[in-house]
């Protein structure tokens, strides 16, 4: 999928999952397509994308009806892919990575490391972090040389955010988004690290708790970074200039 449709399902998930598309809300592609500033084709496949996602229902007429999606279902599919991928990690580990695994995961490692090492990212990089976070897992799957995982995987796609692919961000906290993202590439290294060293507990353990990395740890970093605003304007109500007023 190009970059520019990748970036409309992005958002489009972001807005349900921070409430901006509440449940039950109607859309349609031409007044979505003008709210977000893009043709009506890249709109059309992102409703698709998210009908699968199981985020929104399509109408008997036109349009679509964003899913009401409760935390609880949303958690739950989020664990059960942890727990699908832990499993990939850990046979990947016990089977030893071939040398073309080896080179490709190096490759995508480094690829990470260059998009985060200038301390911060746009719409562009996230696009681009999709890529490699797809790929990077799909390696891992195929790794494991077990076909149950890649079927089980496939089936709880259908769930919301359950996807390695349904990545949302928030494009107006993006200091925010670069904490999450790089977050979850170091963990990238780590688990890569395990399998390599043929340490499968250790992969399997570091996988099942990324899988909550690039969504759980979003109020997470929220509300680190709400709590380093209040820290900064304690101090500075208590700055030696503000006590002498």
């Amino acid at each position: 999928m190009n970059k520019p449709g990748q970036q409309v399902i992005g958002r489009l998930r972001q807005m349900i999952l921070s409430g901006e598309l509440a449940s039950g809300q109607r859309l349609a592609e031409i007044p979505t397509s003008e709210q977000l500033g893009v043709s009506r084709t890249p709109v059309r496949i992102a409703f698709r994308t998210l009908e699968q996602e199981g985020l929104l229902t399509k109408l008997s007429g036109r349009g679509y009806i964003v899913r009401q999606v409760t935390q609880l279902e949303i958690s739950g599919s989020i664990e059960v892919r942890g727990v699908l991928e832990g499993l990939a990690a850990r046979q990947a580990a016990e089977n030893t990575l071939t040398t073309e695994q080896t080179e490709e995961l190096i490759a995508l490692l480094k690829q990470g490391d260059a998009l985060f090492e200038n301390g911060n990212i746009d719409e562009h990089d996230l696009t681009q972090y999709h890529d490699i976070n797809q790929r990077f897992h799909q390696i891992i799957i195929e790794a494991s040389q077990n076909p149950a995982i890649a079927e089980a995987l496939s089936r709880n796609e259908h769930l919301p955010f359950a996807s390695v692919n349904a990545l949302a961000f928030d494009r107006n906290n993006l200091k925010q988004e670069y904490r999450r993202f790089n977050f979850a590439h170091m963990q990238h290294h780590a688990v890569f690290d395990a399998i390599s060293k043929g340490q499968g507990s250790r992969a399997e353990a570091i996988m099942r708790e990324h899988a909550n990395a690039t969504l759980g740890y979003a109020k997470v970093f929220s509300q680190m970074e709400e709590s380093g605003e209040k820290m900064q304007v304690i101090n500075t109500k208590n700055s030696p200039t503000n006590l002498t007023q």
